[in-house]
């Protein structure tokens, strides 16, 4: 504690003029501190054991950033017009009918193109089931604390 007031004493000891009173000088630096160090505590989130601060997880973000690439590596391996209509269809959220007059095609074309790209992404390695979406098991079971 006292450490601590040695740079506060130090920086005003210029300011103790002859006949003035010590005893209040440092009652009043002793005052201050309290009050920083009360306000201070206010703030603060009684954790001893540290049992809240082990509860206090986020998932990371990077796997997100790794799954959109990986969408995006797995969309240029289905053909371009599959693509077109798959992204106007999901991506864009666009009607069927609305899709097919955007490629100019019929509506029953557009439906199946969708159908072939959404096979083919389905097809490709990396995503063999709906468990394969989104975080892996490792992280699953890292953000609930438990391997």
């Amino acid at each position: 504690m006292w450490a601590e007031l040695m740079p506060l004493t130090s920086k005003n000891a210029q300011r103790d003029k002859p006949g003035t009173n010590l005893n209040a000088w440092l009652f009043t630096i002793l005052r201050n501190a309290f009050h920083c160090q009360f306000r201070k505590a206010r703030r603060q989130v009684g954790d001893a054991d540290g049992s809240y601060a082990a509860r206090l997880r986020a998932p990371p973000e990077q796997h997100g950033k790794c799954d959109v690439q990986d969408m995006l590596r797995a969309l240029t391996k289905v053909p371009v017009d599959q693509r077109e209509a798959l992204l106007l269809i999901v991506a864009e959220g666009l009607s069927y009918e609305d899709a097919a007059q955007v490629c100019g095609v019929a509506i029953g074309t557009i439906k199946s193109r969708v159908n072939r790209a959404r096979q083919r992404l389905s097809e490709l390695p990396a995503v063999k089931d709906a468990e394969d979406l989104g975080l892996d098991r490792v992280t699953q079971a890292a953000l609930q604390g438990t391997l």
